[in-house]
């Protein structure tokens, strides 16, 4: 047994231990996940969608996320911004919150094209006030790649994931990674499935990365290839918007899920995503999305089940990787 599945058997044992509420139908547990990410884990609201299923597919359980979200950057940018001390809240101290605020407004006064620093600045200055109120320890900690996982030896994503995985296991969190897949997923039905190459050798470093710093992954290029090997019929971007569209989003919260708990999402009840982002052109409406289709897409029974299947298969097959 792997140190990662000797970690979740460990986790799910403590998790399935813990005493029932009074008066409770099903054991109440709870878990407390931070998402660290971009648009990637915005879009679609994407934990929601993962708290939903979470809680739908393990009754008593209340999954609570906190999303920690700049647009467009990378973990080495989160790490700039100070998002470490939120991965440390638990036991961070006023002179370390002070001390990032200071940096924050140093940048702030330097570079006045950052659009990222003024709100990470603010994010700081309130919590400073309320470091005793926010001790809560993370169970689980979901950090999300963005084009840092493709370049470089160790990619910046390498480089910088462990820092977060060494605090995030200080604090005594589980550490998920959330590989994206941009530049893979396809916004036009294909008539060929894509060449696995490229896909295998990416997810084999991802590989490497998660069992150097024990974690478990969410390996969306490899979820996506199978997608379209599969179901070629399907999109996963939007053609008017570079990001991920509904489908990709529910094979993404699917696939989270079966990271999150080492079991499969097939039959999950969940079956409706709905992006934030909405049209735009050629006039704006606020009940579709950039392609102008409705803002929410329900699946059909027989996508739902096609998709979390594909997902739990995708992250199978990830495991096997060496």
């Amino acid at each position: 047994m792997t140190r990662t599945f000797q970690h979740l058997a460990l986790w799910a044992f403590a998790l399935l231990s813990l005493p029932m509420a009074a008066g409770a139908a099903n054991e109440a547990r709870t878990l407390n996940v931070l998402f660290i990410g971009n648009s990637f884990t915005a879009r679609h609201n994407l934990s929601t969608v993962v708290k939903a299923m979470a809680e739908a597919g393990n009754p008593g359980l209340t999954l609570n996320r906190t999303d920690v979200i700049y647009g467009g950057r990378t973990l080495k940018d989160h790490w700039r911004l100070g998002t470490q001390n939120i991965v440390k809240q638990s036991t961070l101290t006023e002179a370390e919150e002070k001390a990032t605020i200071a940096a924050l407004e140093k940048d702030v006064a330097a570079n006045h094209k950052d659009k990222y620093a003024p709100s990470a600045l603010a994010r700081h200055r309130d919590l400073l006030p309320k470091i005793e109120a926010y001790r809560k320890p993370w169970d689980i900690i979901v950090l999300q790649s963005y084009r840092d996982d493709i370049e470089g030896d160790p990619t910046l994503y390498a480089e910088y994931a462990p820092k977060f995985a060494a605090l995030a296991k200080a604090q005594g969190a589980r550490v998920i990674l959330y590989e994206t897949t941009p530049a893979t997923q396809n916004e036009k039905a294909l008539t060929a499935p894509p060449d696995p190459a490229p896909v295998l050798a990416k997810e084999k470093a991802i590989a490497s990365l998660a069992k150097k710093i024990d974690a478990s992954v969410a390996p969306m290029a490899l979820v996506a290839l199978r997608c379209q090997t599969q179901r070629p019929d399907l999109t996963l971007r939007f053609v008017n918007d570079a990001h991920l569209n509904q489908t990709m989003a529910y094979l993404t919260a699917c696939t989270l899920y079966a990271a999150l708990f080492n079991q499969s999402p097939v039959g999950l009840p969940i079956d409706t995503v709905t992006d934030i982002r909405t049209q735009e052109k050629p006039a704006p409406d606020k009940t579709k999305d950039r392609d102008g289709a409705p803002l929410t897409r329900k699946f059909s029974d027989q996508d739902r089940a096609d998709l979390q299947r594909i997902a739990w298969e995708g992250w199978q097959e990830f495991q096997k990787l060496p």
